[in-house]
């Protein structure tokens, strides 16, 4: 996955981030991200016939992570699809979010990392195949410190009655947004590719490592 590594610079209102240029980016509103994502899916396509026989499979997880970064709030989200020469195609999304909450008492609550890792459960697996979650801080370049989480997780399907989980790589990173009390920006790589957990250990790490505030 190294050609994938050949960086895009993405900007957004008060920050910006470096994503693999192969990754895709699309409109995320529902009333038009369908026919942004089918006119992306049909241009890559066009540039790698090859993949022709994924344009479903590429087209309903594009649609599916667009949905689900809506429903989120996200501010920006970015996904890969490709087959790298294999018979399954590899999928992953980042998305980045702003965050927030308050005390009962109505307080903005504490974004200072150190405390938000304290209030983030870690899980041990059990036994082999179980699904687990680390928390830790981390130093970002250029950003300071953040609280972050990784694992394999369970992540209820959003809007499903039955309460369903998939099961996915997870690496979330809580980064305070300087001058706004309480608020934090979210960013969250995940993948159904489980038996790649380390490799896209590797590669959100090395996305959110590029994270920045502007203005």
């Amino acid at each position: 996955m190294a050609r994938y590594m050949e960086a895009l610079t993405i900007e957004r209102g008060g920050f910006l981030i470096k994503v693999p240029e192969s990754w895709w980016e699309f409109d995320v509103r529902p009333e038009s991200r369908d026919d942004s994502i089918r006119r992306m899916v049909t241009e890559r396509v066009e540039q790698h016939p090859e993949l022709a026989q994924y344009r479903d499979t590429y087209t309903a997880f594009l649609q599916k992570a667009a949905a689900e970064a809506w429903k989120s709030g996200a501010l920006y989200c970015g996904c890969m699809a490709d087959t790298f020469g294999g018979a399954t195609p590899i999928t992953a999304s980042v998305t980045v979010s702003i965050v927030g909450g308050r005390t009962r008492d109505g307080a903005p609550l504490s974004t200072d990392p150190a405390a938000i890792a304290a209030g983030l459960a870690s899980k041990e697996a059990k036994k082999e195949g179980d699904s687990w979650r680390k928390v830790t801080t981390v130093d970002l370049p250029g950003v300071g410190p953040a609280a972050r989480t990784f694992g394999i997780e369970d992540i209820v399907v959003p809007d499903d009655a039955l309460n369903r989980t998939v099961r996915a790589v997870l690496m979330q990173t809580f980064i305070p947004v300087p001058g706004q009390e309480g608020k934090a920006a979210l960013v969250a790589g995940s993948s159904q590719v489980l038996d790649l957990a380390d490799s896209f250990f590797d590669i959100f790490d090395a996305i959110t490592s590029t994270f920045r505030f502007t203005g």
